[in-house]
């Protein structure tokens, strides 16, 4: 699918269907965050891949938004393992962690399995449920399967700002 497509197609799916995903497209998708840039090449990003009904089970006790997906990503982030801005001490680990779930959603898009970013659940829980280290931050959730047959955008999906609103351009 060409970029445009991809990214004009893509939408938060809140309705799937039951299947998990299969092995060879996660590893696609996969494969597409592993590609995403960071801060110094440092890779900060740990992904927790939830396939099983045991783990989407346990999710379902971190978060009342997983929409009955069968399939998650947890992205975390590594809190010792973070390029550092020397002016102000800013930390790249979050950054890089939400550009590398940028990455899983639009590959999974282009493999026909449909994301919602999810930021609504418990970090603490998270960790305490899937024996997250204390060094690595839940991030961002990306719940996926493949969209059920009357999946759609919600109309909010279709309403953008104005361009001016958003971007400001320095003429040199």
């Amino acid at each position: 699918m060409d970029f445009e497509t991809l990214i004009s197609e893509r939408y938060s799916v809140r309705n799937f269907r039951p299947e998990h995903l299969p092995q060879n497209v996660i590893e696609k998708i996969l494969q597409a965050g592993h590609k995403a840039p960071t801060g110094c090449n440092y890779q900060p990003q740990r992904i927790l891949v939830l396939n099983s009904d045991e783990s989407i089970a346990k999710l379902r006790t971190c978060t009342k938004c997983h929409f009955g997906a069968p399939t998650a990503m947890l992205v975390c982030h590594d809190k010792t393992e973070s390029w550092t801005r020397p002016y102000d001490g800013a930390k790249s680990a979050p950054v890089d962690a939400v550009i590398v779930t940028t990455y899983l959603m639009l590959a999974a898009q282009n493999e026909g399995v449909g994301s919602c970013w999810v930021m609504h659940f418990d970090p603490a829980a998270m960790r305490k449920t899937f024996a997250i280290p204390e060094t690595v931050e839940p991030t961002a959730l990306l719940v996926m399967g493949y969209p059920s047959a009357d999946a759609k955008p919600l109309a909010l999906h279709f309403q953008n700002r104005p361009i001016e609103e958003t971007v400001r351009c320095e003429h040199f």
